[in-house]
């Protein structure tokens, strides 16, 4: 029984070892090396080998696996320009709320040239890194003296915030003169002001006030109509401001995952439908929110940012992920006795049972693969078999209890395609506006 046993191990192990060889192989032959994550240098291998699907593909959510990563934001950057010089993309948007675009557009279209103008815009402080500036900084270059249609725009998709939109609602009102209710102005100071109860909710709350909501905006229409002002775009855009304080309003009510990113859908429809000039946009978000599957493990059944617009867009969306082997993560480390910190994490090695396990034995740094050629051609079904994939979020690594955080995905169904990074290393946070 024993000598049975020990046989059976043999032929597994000896079987499990052969099917990684044939994948390592079979990744080393088809994927496509990323050069470096040098934000400005040429994407010479991936230009010329760019899938089909890629090519078709109108609006790219770009993601990553922790929210903290110089090889991350430099790589997103890096495919940004491209698409921005090689398929006309000149929407941008983030992960960051609606109050970010003000003041980042005029900056950025310069029509601002005070760059501490920008203020503090992003409700993620993983944005304030010199990456992410540097990106900007390249936008507004690239804009410089190109008419206004061929310019890069910024949009803000997120939902946990309301603030300041009350005060850019009145400040249209009190310039057109429009006559609004006094309750109804109440409530839309309220809506603006409201914070978000992560443990309960509110309940019943968006319900009393989305109606009146949509009574102002019924109002400005009005007003609109009767005075025949029906050309003038700033009515189109401060119908926008009110939906956007509407889906806050219901997250408010209702502050779960699925419900943001249901909100965070129907601000992306927007911006593409009516805010791109030829449709096609980046979207700059963690891996959960772009990829084209759902929320966390691969069977949760939770829809997600990605997976609505992968209904909706069909194959016009690309879902591009990342993972990654090796190297140094931030993470904030609670305690009972102190404040909580944040604190460097290494990661030294790829941990076990893992897509990265494999993926970092290929020969390449940093490599991207077509998630449809996997289908078609690899024989292991290595990306089309369930493994564990790691989920960092806005806490940053937290590698005890691992459990938390490592969580059963099928990268086929999961991504379009997926970008591997054998070694990250922290953003350059702390950033200050100069």
């Amino acid at each position: 029984m024993k000598k049975s046993l020990f046989c059976l191990v043999v032929i597994v192990t000896f079987k499990s070892y052969a099917q990684n060889h044939e994948a390592i192989d079979w990744i080393n032959k088809n994927s496509i090396e990323i050069e470096d994550a040098d934000p400005d240098s040429e994407l010479i291998g991936f230009s010329n080998s760019v899938p089909e699907k890629f090519k078709n593909a109108k609006i790219f959510g770009f993601g990553e696996l922790s929210h903290d990563g110089k090889e991350y934001f430099n790589i997103k950057a890096k495919f940004f320009k491209h698409l921005v010089e090689n398929y006309g993309v000149k929407t941008f948007i983030m992960e960051a709320g609606y109050q970010a675009e003000s003041s980042i557009n005029e900056w950025i279209i310069g029509t601002n040239d005070d760059i501490s103008a920008i203020g503090r815009p992003f409700q993620i402080g993983f944005w304030y890194s010199e990456e992410v500036f540097n990106l900007l900084k390249w936008m507004r270059i690239y804009n410089l003296n190109r008419p206004e249609e061929d310019q890069i725009k910024f949009y803000g998709m997120d939902v946990q915030s309301g603030k300041n939109i009350n005060r850019e609602v009145r400040s249209f009102i009190d310039n057109y003169g429009i006559p609004i209710q006094p309750e109804l102005l109440i409530t839309l100071d309220e809506c603006s002001g409201k914070p978000i109860d992560y443990s309960s909710g509110a309940s019943g709350w968006a319900d009393a006030c989305v109606p009146k909501l949509v009574e102002i905006q019924n109002q400005i229409k009005s007003y609109q109509t009767q005075n025949d002002l029906t050309n003038l775009r700033e009515f189109d855009l401060v119908k926008r401001s009110i939906d956007v304080l509407i889906r806050y309003t219901q997250y408010v009510q209702e502050p779960l995952s699925e419900v943001r990113d249901k909100k965070m859908f129907e601000n992306v429809k927007w911006v593409i439908e009516q805010g791109s000039k030829n449709g096609k946009a980046f979207i700059w978000a963690h891996n959960e929110h772009i990829n084209k599957w759902g929320f966390y493990s691969s069977n949760s059944g939770i829809e997600n940012l990605g997976k609505l617009l992968k209904d909706h867009y069909g194959n016009s969306y690309y879902s591009v992920g990342f993972d990654f082997g090796i190297g140094t993560l931030k993470g904030y480390k609670h305690s009972k006795s102190k404040k909580g910190e944040w604190q460097i994490y290494t990661v030294e090695k790829p941990y076990k049972n893992t897509y990265s396990n494999i993926l970092f034995q290929a020969d390449k740094a940093i490599f991207f693969i077509d998630m449809g050629q996997a289908i078609s051609g690899e024989k292991t079904n290595f990306f089309s078999t369930s493994n564990n994939s790691l989920a960092i979020g806005g806490g940053g690594f937290q590698p005890k209890p691992l459990h938390r955080i490592k969580m059963s995905k099928v990268y086929t169904e999961q991504y379009d395609a997926l970008i591997f990074i054998k070694e990250i290393s922290p953003a350059n946070n702390g950033v200050k506006i100069k």
